[in-house]
Protein backbone atom coordinates (compact mmCIF):
# COMPACT_ATOMS: atom_id res chain seq x y z
CA UNK A 1 0.00 0.00 0.00
CA UNK A 2 1.07 3.25 -1.35
CA UNK A 3 0.06 6.63 0.46
CA UNK A 4 0.78 10.12 -1.28
CA UNK A 5 0.25 12.97 0.34
CA UNK A 6 0.22 16.67 -2.15
CA UNK A 7 2.55 18.90 0.47
CA UNK A 8 1.71 21.34 -2.30
CA UNK A 9 0.15 22.15 -5.36
CA UNK A 10 0.87 25.55 -6.84
CA UNK A 11 3.63 26.87 -8.68
CA UNK A 12 6.55 29.08 -7.98
CA UNK A 13 4.92 32.21 -6.66
CA UNK A 14 2.19 29.86 -4.33
CA UNK A 15 -1.10 30.48 -3.86
CA UNK A 16 -2.32 33.55 -2.98
CA UNK A 17 0.48 35.44 -5.31
CA UNK A 18 1.65 38.30 -3.36
CA UNK A 19 -0.01 41.57 -4.38
CA UNK A 20 -2.57 39.65 -6.52
CA UNK A 21 -6.12 41.04 -6.20
CA UNK A 22 -7.71 38.15 -8.20
CA UNK A 23 -10.63 36.00 -7.17
CA UNK A 24 -8.38 33.08 -6.48
CA UNK A 25 -5.56 34.85 -4.48
CA UNK A 26 -9.13 36.35 -2.25
CA UNK A 27 -10.54 32.85 -1.77
CA UNK A 28 -11.22 31.63 1.66
CA UNK A 29 -11.67 27.71 0.33
CA UNK A 30 -8.55 26.35 1.39
CA UNK A 31 -8.34 24.14 -1.67
CA UNK A 32 -7.22 27.91 -3.35
CA UNK A 33 -4.35 27.72 -0.98
CA UNK A 34 -1.55 26.14 -2.65
CA UNK A 35 2.32 26.04 -1.44
CA UNK A 36 4.85 25.23 -3.70
CA UNK A 37 4.57 21.81 -5.39
CA UNK A 38 5.88 18.94 -3.37
CA UNK A 39 4.58 15.59 -2.62
CA UNK A 40 5.46 12.32 0.38
CA UNK A 41 4.79 8.93 -0.49
CA UNK A 42 4.55 7.05 2.73
CA UNK A 43 5.28 3.06 2.53
CA UNK A 44 5.78 0.35 4.92
CA UNK A 45 6.48 2.89 7.75
CA UNK A 46 8.81 5.24 5.01
CA UNK A 47 8.19 8.47 4.29
CA UNK A 48 10.04 9.56 0.44
CA UNK A 49 9.65 13.48 -0.25
CA UNK A 50 9.39 14.49 -3.65
CA UNK A 51 11.34 17.74 -4.37
CA UNK A 52 12.01 20.46 -0.81
CA UNK A 53 11.16 23.89 -2.10
CA UNK A 54 10.53 27.00 -0.75
CA UNK A 55 7.78 25.77 1.89
CA UNK A 56 9.26 22.49 3.02
CA UNK A 57 9.69 23.30 6.84
CA UNK A 58 5.82 24.41 7.02
CA UNK A 59 4.61 21.52 5.07
CA UNK A 60 6.59 18.85 7.23
CA UNK A 61 5.05 20.97 10.39
CA UNK A 62 1.45 20.39 8.41
CA UNK A 63 1.97 16.69 8.46
CA UNK A 64 3.85 16.25 11.60
CA UNK A 65 6.67 14.21 10.10
CA UNK A 66 9.02 12.70 11.98
CA UNK A 67 10.77 10.98 10.08
CA UNK A 68 12.20 11.31 6.34
CA UNK A 69 13.98 8.47 4.57
CA UNK A 70 15.29 10.17 1.36
CA UNK A 71 14.57 12.92 -0.74
CA UNK A 72 13.81 12.31 -4.64
CA UNK A 73 14.69 15.91 -6.45
CA UNK A 74 12.81 16.19 -9.65
CA UNK A 75 14.67 19.35 -10.96
CA UNK A 76 17.19 21.90 -9.25
CA UNK A 77 14.96 25.27 -9.73
CA UNK A 78 14.27 27.02 -6.77
CA UNK A 79 10.89 26.29 -6.19
CA UNK A 80 11.76 22.47 -6.09
CA UNK A 81 14.96 22.19 -3.72
CA UNK A 82 15.57 26.04 -2.09
CA UNK A 83 14.27 23.82 1.46
CA UNK A 84 17.26 21.02 1.87
CA UNK A 85 18.40 23.19 4.55
CA UNK A 86 15.50 22.20 6.68
CA UNK A 87 16.65 18.82 6.87
CA UNK A 88 18.00 19.51 9.68
CA UNK A 89 15.25 18.53 12.48
CA UNK A 90 15.39 15.01 10.62
CA UNK A 91 19.26 14.83 11.17
CA UNK A 92 19.08 15.41 14.58
CA UNK A 93 15.68 13.68 15.43
CA UNK A 94 17.67 10.00 12.75
CA UNK A 95 21.06 11.17 14.28
CA UNK A 96 22.32 10.43 10.48
CA UNK A 97 22.46 11.83 7.14
CA UNK A 98 19.55 12.26 4.99
CA UNK A 99 19.73 10.57 1.03
CA UNK A 100 19.14 12.82 -1.74
CA UNK A 101 18.52 11.59 -5.49
CA UNK A 102 19.02 13.65 -8.31
CA UNK A 103 21.04 13.91 -11.81
CA UNK A 104 24.30 14.51 -12.21
CA UNK A 105 23.80 17.76 -13.23
CA UNK A 106 20.78 18.39 -10.18
CA UNK A 107 23.26 17.31 -7.63
CA UNK A 108 25.97 19.72 -8.62
CA UNK A 109 23.50 22.61 -8.74
CA UNK A 110 22.45 21.67 -5.02
CA UNK A 111 26.10 21.58 -3.93
CA UNK A 112 26.70 24.85 -5.48
CA UNK A 113 23.85 26.81 -3.39
CA UNK A 114 24.68 25.11 -0.54
CA UNK A 115 28.60 24.81 -0.58
CA UNK A 116 28.63 24.83 3.46
CA UNK A 117 26.69 21.61 3.70
CA UNK A 118 29.23 20.04 1.19
CA UNK A 119 32.26 21.27 2.88
CA UNK A 120 35.36 18.96 4.55
CA UNK A 121 34.21 20.28 7.82
CA UNK A 122 30.76 21.55 7.97
CA UNK A 123 30.20 24.00 10.65
CA UNK A 124 28.17 22.26 13.66
CA UNK A 125 24.35 21.75 13.04
CA UNK A 126 25.00 22.43 8.91
CA UNK A 127 22.33 19.61 7.52
CA UNK A 128 24.07 16.30 6.48
CA UNK A 129 22.80 15.04 2.80
CA UNK A 130 23.91 11.97 0.89
CA UNK A 131 24.21 12.48 -2.62
CA UNK A 132 22.92 9.91 -4.93
CA UNK A 133 23.50 10.24 -8.57
CA UNK A 134 20.20 8.80 -10.88
CA UNK A 135 20.04 8.87 -14.48
CA UNK A 136 16.66 8.95 -16.91
CA UNK A 137 14.99 5.57 -17.13
CA UNK A 138 16.52 4.28 -14.41
CA UNK A 139 15.36 1.65 -11.71
CA UNK A 140 16.66 2.17 -8.23
CA UNK A 141 15.86 0.83 -4.61
CA UNK A 142 15.80 3.18 -1.65
CA UNK A 143 15.58 1.69 1.39
CA UNK A 144 13.86 -1.57 0.06
CA UNK A 145 11.48 0.20 -2.36
CA UNK A 146 12.16 0.40 -5.91
CA UNK A 147 11.39 3.53 -8.08
CA UNK A 148 12.06 4.39 -11.46
CA UNK A 149 12.77 7.81 -13.45
CA UNK A 150 10.23 9.06 -16.27
CA UNK A 151 12.25 12.18 -18.21
CA UNK A 152 10.78 14.92 -19.49
CA UNK A 153 10.93 18.22 -21.03
CA UNK A 154 10.09 21.35 -18.93
CA UNK A 155 10.42 23.54 -21.78
CA UNK A 156 13.56 23.00 -23.24
CA UNK A 157 15.08 21.61 -19.94
CA UNK A 158 15.29 17.81 -18.54
CA UNK A 159 13.52 17.34 -15.25
CA UNK A 160 12.54 13.79 -14.10
CA UNK A 161 9.05 12.36 -13.07
CA UNK A 162 8.91 9.08 -10.86
CA UNK A 163 7.30 5.96 -10.97
CA UNK A 164 6.91 3.40 -7.81
CA UNK A 165 4.35 0.79 -7.80
CA UNK A 166 1.24 2.11 -9.63
CA UNK A 167 1.58 5.55 -8.92
CA UNK A 168 3.06 7.88 -11.34
CA UNK A 169 4.38 11.49 -10.46
CA UNK A 170 5.32 13.76 -13.26
CA UNK A 171 5.41 17.11 -12.51
CA UNK A 172 6.64 20.86 -14.31
CA UNK A 173 6.05 18.75 -18.20
CA UNK A 174 5.61 20.23 -21.18
CA UNK A 175 6.37 17.28 -23.56
CA UNK A 176 5.97 13.46 -22.29
CA UNK A 177 7.85 10.85 -24.60
CA UNK A 178 6.10 7.84 -26.01
CA UNK A 179 8.82 5.77 -24.05
CA UNK A 180 7.20 7.62 -20.85
CA UNK A 181 3.85 7.29 -21.93
CA UNK A 182 4.31 3.42 -21.88
CA UNK A 183 6.32 2.97 -18.55
CA UNK A 184 3.22 4.95 -17.15
CA UNK A 185 0.76 3.07 -19.06
CA UNK A 186 -2.51 1.90 -17.21
CA UNK A 187 -1.24 3.32 -13.68
CA UNK A 188 -3.58 3.24 -10.61
CA UNK A 189 -2.61 6.81 -10.17
CA UNK A 190 -1.26 9.57 -11.92
CA UNK A 191 0.03 12.72 -10.52
CA UNK A 192 0.46 15.71 -13.10
CA UNK A 193 1.02 19.46 -13.72
CA UNK A 194 -1.80 21.30 -15.15
CA UNK A 195 -0.66 24.84 -14.92
CA UNK A 196 -3.38 27.11 -16.25
CA UNK A 197 -6.21 27.05 -19.46
CA UNK A 198 -4.38 28.65 -21.50
CA UNK A 199 -1.21 26.91 -22.96
CA UNK A 200 2.07 27.58 -21.81
CA UNK A 201 5.32 27.11 -23.26
CA UNK A 202 7.19 25.39 -20.54
CA UNK A 203 3.89 23.44 -18.58
CA UNK A 204 0.92 21.38 -20.04
CA UNK A 205 -2.54 23.43 -20.06
CA UNK A 206 -5.36 21.52 -18.32
CA UNK A 207 -6.52 20.70 -21.57
CA UNK A 208 -3.25 18.98 -22.59
CA UNK A 209 -2.85 17.05 -19.55
CA UNK A 210 -6.29 16.47 -19.81
CA UNK A 211 -4.87 14.37 -23.08
CA UNK A 212 -1.80 12.91 -21.19
CA UNK A 213 -3.91 11.11 -18.80
CA UNK A 214 -6.25 9.69 -21.60
CA UNK A 215 -3.35 8.23 -23.16
CA UNK A 216 -1.62 6.73 -20.14
CA UNK A 217 -4.92 5.28 -19.60
CA UNK A 218 -4.49 6.08 -15.56
CA UNK A 219 -7.63 4.92 -13.26
CA UNK A 220 -7.17 8.28 -11.58
CA UNK A 221 -5.51 11.52 -12.28
CA UNK A 222 -4.79 14.26 -9.72
CA UNK A 223 -3.70 17.78 -11.07
CA UNK A 224 -0.87 19.45 -9.43
CA UNK A 225 1.37 22.66 -9.75
CA UNK A 226 -1.38 24.79 -10.28
CA UNK A 227 -1.61 28.41 -10.93
CA UNK A 228 -3.75 30.88 -9.74
CA UNK A 229 -4.66 31.82 -13.51
CA UNK A 230 -6.30 27.94 -13.54
CA UNK A 231 -9.60 29.61 -11.94
CA UNK A 232 -11.35 28.84 -8.50
CA UNK A 233 -10.92 24.85 -7.67
CA UNK A 234 -14.93 24.56 -7.53
CA UNK A 235 -15.40 25.94 -11.04
CA UNK A 236 -12.70 24.23 -12.43
CA UNK A 237 -13.23 20.38 -10.90
CA UNK A 238 -16.72 20.52 -12.27
CA UNK A 239 -15.36 20.64 -16.07
CA UNK A 240 -13.16 17.72 -15.29
CA UNK A 241 -13.52 14.58 -16.86
CA UNK A 242 -15.05 11.64 -13.78
CA UNK A 243 -11.00 10.52 -13.26
CA UNK A 244 -9.38 13.50 -12.86
CA UNK A 245 -9.06 15.29 -10.09
CA UNK A 246 -7.21 19.02 -9.20
CA UNK A 247 -5.18 18.59 -6.38
CA UNK A 248 -4.83 20.14 -3.32
CA UNK A 249 -2.71 20.63 -0.40
CA UNK A 250 -3.38 18.04 2.50
CA UNK A 251 -4.75 15.97 0.00
CA UNK A 252 -3.93 11.89 0.41
CA UNK A 253 -4.37 9.64 -2.09
CA UNK A 254 -3.98 5.81 -2.03
CA UNK A 255 -2.70 3.15 -4.01
CA UNK A 256 -2.74 -0.76 -3.82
Amino acid sequence: MLELTFLGTGTSQGIPVIGCDCEVCHSTDPRDQRLRTSAMITTEGKNFVIDAGPDFRQQMLRERVKKLTAVLLTHEHNDHVIGLDDVRPFNFMQRMGIDIYGTERVISEVTRRFPYIFEKNPYPGAPRLNTHYIEPMQKFEVSGVEFQTLPVMHGDWPVLGFKTGSLVYITDAKYISDEVIAAAKNCEVLILNALRRKEHYSHLSLDQAIEVSREIGANRTYFTHVSHKMGLYREVQKDLPDNCFIAWDGLKVKTG
